[in-house]
């Protein structure tokens, strides 16, 4: 009996059943070319400015000032990086671009090693505190900066740290470290402790377990932190233009500031030769982490 009615069932819903397959199947194109469309304006709008920023690079200064715009550098020249790199008018470039480069890797090398130590302290160890820790690390975050300028200012002044490396980098690793607290401990949450417990079933020691079992498991989540800490520390104005006015200890973002003439020509050519200048060893520093950091974005964000 069922034998019979199947064919004559399949016969009756077979039309149906494919309709509805083929709406669906057309619905599915149009919302994959709706999300493909909708990704290609977004890459479009944040790549415009950096495309814009490098293409007004090789431009005279006299095209960039005037009233016509140009999409392409049609009288291409490398003036504007000669003028940034060996102008000796200018405050030097290179000078500038060590001090960042010395005080940002500083900066991350310092908070990477007290935020892990803090991170693995409040997410392995139970303390009275540990509720009111995380709490006031989440509250300093949410501190702007820019308020706590004259008391920074007067704590480097008083410690006679004012226009070194070192009163710099203290200030930065104040700054950077709530944020890589924060998120170094989703990342050392992330890993489950009983895989710590199994290496010390094993005869391992506590410490011993962790740097042979969990340490390595955290290396994309401290390089994924490292990159934005990076990032933060080298792109940061107020505190270096407060703390390090002289020329000579001048990091690239207050360097980039001299090219602002309060009463004559801004020399815009040149501001966007020395912005691609500076934006080069961010880049790099991303490309060569990048396959880490994704995948230490991707741990990271399953537990904690």
């Amino acid at each position: 009996m069922s034998a019979a009615v199947t064919p004559t069932t399949r016969a009756v819903t077979a039309p149906g059943s494919l309709d509805r397959a083929r709406r669906g199947g057309g619905r599915r194109r149009v919302t994959t070319w709706l999300l493909s469309a909708l990704s290609v304006v977004l890459f479009a709008l944040f790549v415009f400015p950096v495309y814009w920023m490098v293409n007004t690079s090789f431009q005279p200064n006299n095209d960039v000032r005037g009233s016509e715009v140009h999409f392409f550098p049609d009288n291409f020249t490398l003036r504007n990086y000669e003028t940034v790199i060996f102008d000796p008018g200018r405050t030097p470039f290179l000078p500038a671009a060590a001090n960042s480069l010395i005080v940002t890797l500083l900066t991350v090398i310092i908070a990477l090693v007290f935020a892990f130590l803090a991170s693995v302290a409040v997410t392995r160890f139970r303390f009275k505190s540990r509720r009111a820790f995380i709490l006031t690390i989440l509250v300093i975050q949410m501190i702007p900066g820019e308020a706590m300028i004259v008391s920074v200012f007067r704590v480097i002044d008083g410690w006679q740290l004012l226009n070194t490396i070192a009163g710099l980098t203290i200030v930065y690793i104040a700054t950077v470290l709530p944020f890589t607290i924060w998120t170094l401990r989703g990342f050392v949450n992330g890993v489950p402790v009983e895989l710590e417990e199994a290496a010390m079933i094993d005869g391992c020691s506590r410490a011993g377990a962790f740097w042979r079992v969990t340490f390595p498991l955290l290396a994309p989540g401290l390089i994924a932190t490292g990159v934005f800490g990076f990032i933060q520390a080298w792109n940061e104005f107020i505190m270096a233009l407060v703390l390090n006015a002289r020329p000579e200890m001048m990091t690239l973002p207050v360097w980039l500031r001299t090219f602002l003439v309060a009463n004559g020509t801004t020399n815009w050519a040149g501001i966007m030769a020395g912005s691609t200048l500076m934006a080069i060893p961010v880049i790099v520093f991303f490309l060569i982490v990048q396959g880490r950091m994704t995948s230490g974005l991707v741990s990271g964000a399953v537990k904690g």
